[in-house]
């Protein structure tokens, strides 16, 4: 990580004394029995119930992840924001970690946006943000919203008796439409990355030859897809929305033009690091969110009857909603780069070190009666997009689809109703992310 990177972290993990007596080699083996991750609790999006005694007795704990390896698991808030913040734990490439050596070990693959490090990690960091700022989600939002309403209008069109399901209808293609719309994915190939998307994020239940074989055929399709839009003349466009605003194009052909500016830094291999990216942080992690925030708020009411009076609410009532329902149910693998003791446990050079955002999230320490859901939490510092430099760089993007999602089903349908009672729903299971697998409603 560069020198750069480190002054904007200086916030790092609160270590202790790293030179172990007897008294504390005893204590942290008596404390560092192996223990399973916290199952979550069933017909629900996580398990932040289960962390709280963790938080309280055990806020380092060693766990056995899904894989069969060990790692750390870190569930107070301040841990947890440090850690992703600090520069002696990094995010490991998914073909280096579990470490294999010798003949065993897999050709490396390209970092995501969340491995790069130094300043490869500054210079593409620098080239992206612009995409995800302010004027650009401006620029986007009006299509957001159009897509939407189209898959409203879809919905209650085919439904005569005023009854469907919005899994299907509207949480699922919504995250789709918008991350084709942005990036710049072609919708027709859904067939051919989807499954390489779902089996990266439901890796839990592959081997690791199974998800570096959808690793590489992922990036082996978004250098295809690239090589297509520079035969298409992609990176080039000067005039129209580009030449007069700088946002015309989807956002491959905005990084393929910056990737010719001679003084950009920014490499082909970038970009295909970034629709790699796009799809494995873009599409189910939102389509999981969604559905989950929409049920927390078709099971209240009230409080959607509130955000349908005072529409102003809504941004307010999306960060709690980032914050109270888990957006990311996959582990978070950092390693150590270093010895250090967190909490009285060593932890060595080379560990997994694994922070919970749902977990920290719910932290009394850092919340307010953490685990009600009150739509007017401000302020809300929640760690949902991670923290520190490699803080998700889509983060605004989510917010700009979830509120546009609420907004618009609102309007069209302002009297939306679930049709059945929230706890019999069936919930998809399959992967760590997960959600309800039905959101039948009446209007």
């Amino acid at each position: 990580m560069s020198d750069t990177e480190t002054a904007e972290t200086a916030e790092t993990l609160d270590i202790a004394d790293t030179t172990e007596t007897p008294e504390t080699t005893g204590a942290s083996a008596t404390a560092a029995a192996v223990m399973d991750v916290p199952a979550p609790e069933p017909g629900s999006a996580g398990s932040p119930c289960a962390y709280a005694r963790l938080r309280a007795e055990r806020p380092v704990v060693k766990a056995r992840l899904p894989n069969g390896e060990t790692g750390w698991l870190l569930s107070r808030y301040e841990d947890v924001r440090a850690a992703f913040a600090d520069p002696r734990l990094i995010r490991p490439l998914l073909s280096a970690w579990p470490p294999r050596e010798g003949a065993d070990a897999p050709p490396p693959c390209l970092p995501t946006f969340l491995e790069m490090t130094g300043e490869h990690h500054e210079r593409v960091r620098r080239a992206v943000l612009p995409l995800f700022g302010r004027r650009r989600l401006e620029f986007m939002a009006p299509r957001v919203r159009a897509i939407a309403g189209e898959l409203l209008d879809a919905m209650v069109a085919g439904a005569p008796d005023g009854t469907a399901d919005l899994v299907p209808a509207f949480v699922e293609p919504l995250p789709l439409r918008v991350l084709c719309e942005t990036v710049g994915l072609p919708y027709e190939d859904r067939d051919v990355y989807l499954p390489h998307t779902l089996a990266l994020l439901g890796a839990s239940g592959l081997t690791m030859d199974e998800v570096l074989a959808a690793l590489y055929a992922l990036q082996d399709y978004a250098s295809d897809l690239i090589d297509r839009k520079e035969r298409d003349g992609g990176g080039h466009e000067q005039g129209g929305e580009q030449g007069k605003e700088g946002q015309g194009g989807d956002y491959i052909r905005l990084l393929l033009a910056e990737s010719r500016r001679p003084d950009s830094g920014l490499t082909r291999d970038d970009v295909v690091s970034f629709v790699v990216t796009m799809l494995m942080a873009g599409y189910k992690t939102n389509i999981q969110h969604t559905g989950n925030a929409l049920l927390a708020l078709l099971s209240r009411p009230d409080e959607l009857r509130r955000l349908r009076e005072r529409p102003a609410l809504i941004g307010t009532a999306v960060e709690e909603l980032l914050r109270h329902v888990p957006l990311m149910n996959a582990i978070n693998i950092l390693v150590a780069r270093e010895d250090f003791t967190l909490h009285g446990q060593r932890i060595r050079a080379g560990d997994a070190v694994v922070p919970v955002p749902a977990a920290a999230n719910r932290d009394p320490a850092a919340f307010t009666d953490p685990d009600r859901l009150d739509l007017t939490r401000s302020p809300n510092a929640h760690v949902a997009f991670g923290h520190g430099p490699h803080a998700c760089t889509g983060g605004h993007l989510t917010r700009l689809q979830l509120a546009t999602a609420i907004e618009v089903l609102l309007e069209r349908l302002p009297g939306i109703a679930l049709a059945e009672p929230a706890a019999g729903l069936p919930w998809d299971e399959s992967t760590p992310l997960r959600a309800p697998a039905r959101l039948p409603v009446r209007w």
